[in-house]
């Protein structure tokens, strides 16, 4: 497949830059700065690009099988980015007709999991607390992919860790895994690849976690 990938440069999307080129894939990275992506490989085309211009951005995502985004605030001082890069993105894939698009939020964002008990949901409520604006952000953004024409889907993480891709996590389409505390990033990137060509995800919230 051809595929897109935004914030590239980040924990999660050089996973998905990494794990997607070991697959076979073809990928375009699209970085505002080249020289903070250490990965290589002769199916990467490196994209320079203001994501504050969708017209700027329309090149990376014409053609593509999928794009797939780990845009978001990397600290509460960054809250806001996410819905503004995010509909960048949205913007260029309007105009391209591309369709598949799959998106990283949070585990707050979505549904409480099934049987949480006092504890769960009181850390949930302090979690939620401490990143408000962060997760406020986040819920702006998962509004406008959802009334988008994309197909898309958003994953929803929790706390996220540096741990080599197991292979080995829980998802659950339209909600949250029960007692999914962690997840470490290169298994989101691994879960977000596996979900690009899974009908069940499209146009659904997924939660992946240990």
């Amino acid at each position: 497949m051809n595929l897109t990938v935004f914030g590239a440069t980040g924990g999660i999307g050089q996973e998905i830059v990494r794990q997607a080129l070991a697959a076979g894939h073809r990928v375009t990275a699209v970085v505002r700065d080249p020289a903070r992506l250490p990965v290589t490989g002769d199916a990467l085309e490196v994209f320079r690009a203001d994501l504050s211009d969708p017209e700027a951005v329309r090149p990376a995502v014409a053609g593509r099988d999928a794009v797939l985004s780990g845009l978001g605030a990397r600290s509460r001082r960054d809250a806001g980015v996410a819905t503004a890069l995010t509909r960048t993105v949205l913007a260029a894939m309007e105009a391209e007709a591309a369709r598949r698009l799959l998106v990283v939020s949070a585990a707050p964002i979505g549904p409480e999991p099934a049987g949480a008990g006092l504890l769960d949901r009181g850390v949930r409520g302090i979690v939620s607390a401490v990143f408000r604006d962060v997760y406020a952000d986040l819920r702006r953004m998962e509004a406008e992919v959802a009334r988008s024409a994309t197909d898309w889907t958003v994953v929803r993480p929790p706390r996220l860790q540096d741990k080599p891709v197991s292979g080995v996590y829980r998802t659950v389409v339209g909600g949250t895994p029960a007692r999914g505390n962690f997840v470490g990033r290169a298994d989101v990137a691994h879960a977000m690849l596996a979900m690009v060509d899974d009908p069940a995800t499209v146009k659904q919230g997924v939660g992946v976690a240990y």
